[in-house]
């Protein structure tokens, strides 16, 4: 199952998506050493967590987080335009059928086979949801380790630019085209894992 929000929600009022921003902490801010923004120590919240942002969480049997990422609209305010617009050798992709996949984040309790299956299924969700939604597109900004896993998905994925070392290690920004042929092409890479999408709650306030 993967449950969808739309909207980010207030601290305290879900305990799965509390679930999901203590693990960003624990990824972004005590494993990556991100300089990102970090509430009450325990929750890594940007400024992009707002009403417009979605949210595809994948929970565990009890209610925990597995995994996640977070799509917003390249209409507006989204990563790659506002904070790393170099890393495109063109002008960014913005439109309301592009959307930014970020915060792309594995509970750090999972096994390797785990983490497998985990990402497999939010990717399928993404495109399901594209499917679903008119998303034509998808952007995500990735470090090495990450472009060589997106990259082997299976859908057809371009570089928007030349990677660039940001911090110790090399980044660059991708465009993946969606059509209705992706979920075919992610059967025959091996990585299409169907899951349920449930929509989950509304936005009951924005996350401080």
């Amino acid at each position: 199952m993967i449950q969808i929000f739309q909207g980010s929600l207030a601290l305290g009022t879900n305990a799965l998506f509390d679930a999901m921003h203590r693990d960003r902490k624990r990824i972004f801010v005590d494993l990556l050493k991100w300089d990102v923004p970090v509430v009450e120590g325990r929750y890594e919240v940007d400024q992009f967590d707002d009403e417009r942002a979605v949210y595809l969480v994948a929970p565990d049997s009890d209610g925990g987080h597995r995994g996640s990422i977070r799509l917003l609209a390249s209409d507006g305010p989204h990563i790659l335009g506002s904070v790393f617009p170099w890393l495109c050798e063109d002008d960014v992709p913005r439109s309301r059928h592009v959307f930014e996949i970020s915060r792309g984040c594995l509970s750090p309790r999972l096994r390797a086979a785990e983490r497998l299956q985990v990402r497999n299924a939010l990717t399928t969700a993404a495109v399901e949801y594209a499917l679903l939604h008119d998303i034509e597109s998808f952007t995500c900004i990735a470090d090495s380790g990450w472009l060589s896993q997106i990259l082997s998905l299976g859908w057809d994925c371009w570089p928007l630019g030349l990677p660039v070392k940001i911090g110790r290690v090399l980044t660059g920004a991708l465009k993946i085209d969606i059509g209705s042929d992706t979920l075919r092409k992610l059967r025959e890479a091996g990585t299409y894992a169907p899951a349920q999408l449930i929509f989950a709650v509304q936005a009951e306030g924005v996350a401080a």
